[in-house]
């Protein structure tokens, strides 16, 4: 029996039908011409919800939010020319964070280049500073070969984003016109048509089957462990499992290392022990005195590079044996110095080094090491709750814990580059909370953050707030259109000290009007009516009873909200300065030498 079909068509849904046999839930697409036949065949697989986004860069990064939040691969769909261009801020994201999407972008015929064919550019390998596979799928050809081709193409970009490399990928479709489901193009066999619908789902498989004890790098980390006793486990930032948390505080127990924890490395947070986690370490690591008396002479890195500038610097100092564990052995070291960076997922390390440790009869240590971090940890820890406690209303680094105090358990939190990420790092405590954290601290932009947050949101269902300054909230404004076309209830806390606060931390703060034109760059924007145009629920906070009423009424809300805090940048800094200064002399006044 002959079919008539449009092949572009038939060839866009056999590469949209691959991936939803592999398990693709999620898409992101953006309107346009080229991009027709991509659009109609997601729009066709019922196993695939697709999210519609007008501006390609907020799609990007939303389905950079989605793909993080449930770890698995969502598409993204544009047309040809610059449309391609504006999904790159989120894909050298995902690229750094190793989040998988799979990006699928429309073109114009090779013939057309160089012509001044309209909407037409150079699109082969766009990305390929930041992706980890790249493919043209080629002008549709209707062959059973090349249907087949097709799918495995479909396959290969499947597998390498969501595992064996994970991270963005990217698929090229030149297509010539017509475009349209209905304008026939060809007529082929039924059994051709059938192909156009596999089931590739069986032909995936895990690489993470590895015996970590057995790699010669993790029997000599083994013996520096046994041997050494003045050690520390650093935890940067990372989506880690329930599962390292335990396996890390056990080993963290058995070796008498104190575990740095960065604020969005998550360890902080949860019903796990958090009995040798050090959360007050940027403050501790001020003082000279302090830094000199607890050098390690053993590193264990989990995670990505660590937000705190203090924490870098010291680890950069430090001459001891430096090694990282991470699940693909990516390297997280500014300084280079460390000796290796191994494959290896971090909750397996801990629990096999644990028992390895515990086989060759390691006994849980008894030496001070560890209490002199942990001493000086509730120093500091009394010293910030003293100045955040007398610190008058608005205060940044007082938001942070008033927040946490708030936040219902088991919700998602999005924290935002620049000083929200920081004031999270220095000030974000201990607690029981479960809480899911996100950031964007692959390439740590300030674009996108809005959208990162709704894809999270949207996706998980679950209570989501997002915690930005305002330069990102400008920087993503428009993306809000989506937070209403889809009802999602984003709570986002909105710290608006009026431009670029973060410089005022810097040397360049002391340049006068040249700092204050081209570095802070005030915009006096009124956020509210903009808020309100956009269909959101605006809350302008006054006090901290204030800010909590807004928040349980946003949470009231079946759309977006925003809680504007309006401060000072330099009277926070003075706030800051207060605390890492109180810290620095407490310390140094109990003779830690």
């Amino acid at each position: 029996m002959k079919l008539k079909v449009n092949k572009n068509c038939l060839w866009a849904e056999t590469f949209v039908n691959s991936l939803a046999s592999l398990g693709l839930r999620y898409a992101c697409v953006s309107p346009g011409s080229r991009n027709t036949p991509l659009n109609f065949a997601f729009a066709k697989n019922k196993k695939i919800k697709t999210f519609v986004h007008i501006d390609e860069r907020s799609s990007g990064f939303f389905a950079l939010g989605v793909a993080r939040a449930l770890n698995q691969p969502v598409a993204l769909v544009c047309t040809s020319g610059t449309a391609t261009a504006e999904f790159y801020p989120a894909i050298i994201e995902a690229y750094k964070q190793r989040t998988p999407l799979i990006v699928c972008t429309a073109d114009r015929p090779p013939e057309l280049l160089n012509l001044g064919a309209n909407q037409t550019i150079y699109q082969e390998n766009i990305y390929k500073n930041h992706i980890r596979y790249f493919a043209d799928a080629g002008l549709p050809v209707l062959k059973k070969e090349n249907i087949k081709a097709l799918s495995e193409l479909a396959f290969n970009a499947f597998r390498k984003s969501s595992f064996e490399d994970a991270g963005p990928v990217h698929v090229n479709f030149p297509f010539n016109k017509p475009l349209e489901p209905k304008a026939f193009t060809d007529e082929i066999d039924e059994s051709v048509a059938e192909l156009a619908s596999p089931n590739l789902g069986y032909k995936l498989c895990s690489i993470f089957n590895k015996e970590p004890e057995k790699e010669l790098w993790f029997k000599e980390i083994l013996v520096g462990l046994e041997a050494v006793e003045k050690g520390i486990i650093v935890v940067g930032p990372g989506s880690f499992t329930p599962d390292f948390y335990k396996n890390c505080a056990q080993l963290s127990e058995l070796l008498g290392y104190p575990i740095l924890a960065d604020a969005v490395s998550g360890f902080r947070f949860g019903s796990h022990s958090k009995k040798n986690v050090i959360t007050n370490f940027d403050a501790m690591l001020r003082s000279n005195v302090f830094t000199a008396s607890h050098l390690p002479r053993f590193i264990i890195h989990f995670g990505r590079t660590v937000t705190s500038k203090y924490l870098e610097e010291f680890l950069a100092k430090c001459t001891a044996p430096r090694y990282m564990v991470n699940e693909y052995g990516d390297w997280f070291d500014p300084s280079d110095v460390s000796l290796g960076s191994y494959e290896c997922l971090p909750e397996v390390f801990c629990g096999k080094m644990f028992d390895q440790l515990k086989s060759i009869g390691l006994e849980k240590r008894k030496n001070n090491w560890l209490g002199e971090f942990i001493s000086p940890e509730k120093t500091a820890f009394s010293i910030k709750q003293k100045t955040l406690n007398t610190s008058g209303f608005p205060s940044e680094g007082r938001l942070i814990n008033e927040l946490l105090n708030i936040i219902p358990s088991g919700s998602n939190i999005m924290i935002s580059n620049s000083m929200p990420i920081r004031d999270f790092d220095n000030f974000a405590s201990i607690s029981g909370k479960k809480l899911n954290l996100f950031h964007n601290r692959g390439a740590s932009g300030i674009d996108g953050i809005i959208s990162t947050a709704l894809g999270i949101a949207a996706s998980t269902k679950k209570t989501t707030f997002l915690l930005t300054g305002d330069l990102a909230f400008y920087y993503d404004l428009t993306s809000l259109a989506t937070a209403v076309k889809y009802k999602i209830p984003l709570v986002i806390i909105l710290v608006n000290n009026n431009g670029g606060g973060i410089f005022e931390i810097l040397p360049v703060s002391q340049y006068g009007s040249v700092f204050r034109e081209y570095f802070l760059a005030s915009h006096n924007l009124s956020f509210c009516p903009l808020v309100k145009a956009f269909g959101g629920n605006y809350y302008k906070i006054g006090s901290w009873n204030g800010f909590k009423s807004g928040v349980n009424k946003a949470l009231e809300q079946k759309n977006f909200s925003v809680l504007e805090i309006k401060t000072e940048a330099k009277s926070s800094l003075e706030k800051r300065k207060a605390y890492w200064k109180g810290v620095s002399e407490a310390l140094e006044n109990n003779d830690l030498r």
